[in-house]
């Protein structure tokens, strides 16, 4: 299985712009002292900038659903128990040796309807690199 995904705005996203936008532009409009003009410039300059640069969320490109994403790291010897156990019931992952190491890189996608997707990722020099196939979790 040969699953890809691409980065995406959420909807915390937009909101989070938005706000910064109308907050600026309502500091800015608002005769009153130096400071606040000068806030609302920032704010609006911050709400501008990440409106090119915020993306949050993920979306799966053959079915357009949409999916969080959350990174586990594990040690470079859990790697065996790891897929084995990710091959046999990855929804009873043991966590327990998490952030013990970046060695190893889980990528969990959920969907709010419980569909789930696990790869793991080994580090070699520089970079993340797939050590197993995407599992898929109904």
């Amino acid at each position: 299985m040969n699953k890809e995904f691409i980065r995406v705005r959420s909807a915390k996203d937009i909101i989070i712009t938005v706000l910064l936008l109308i907050g600026g532009s309502i500091c800015v409009a608002i005769p009153s002292s130096q400071a606040l003009n000068v806030t609302g410039f920032f704010l609006i300059f911050a709400g501008l900038l990440l409106l090119f640069i915020m993306k949050t969320g993920y979306k799966d490109t053959e079915t357009g659903l949409r999916y969080c994403k959350s990174e586990h790291y594990f040690a470079q010897s859990s790697k065996d128990a790891i897929l084995a156990q990710l091959r046999s019931n990855p929804t009873n992952l043991d966590m327990k040796a998490e952030d013990n190491g970046n060695g190893l890189r889980l990528d969990i996608y959920r969907h709010k309807s419980g569909l789930a997707y696990y790869q793991l990722f080994e580090y070699i020099p520089y970079k993340y690199e797939p050590c197993s196939t995407i599992f898929e979790i109904k």
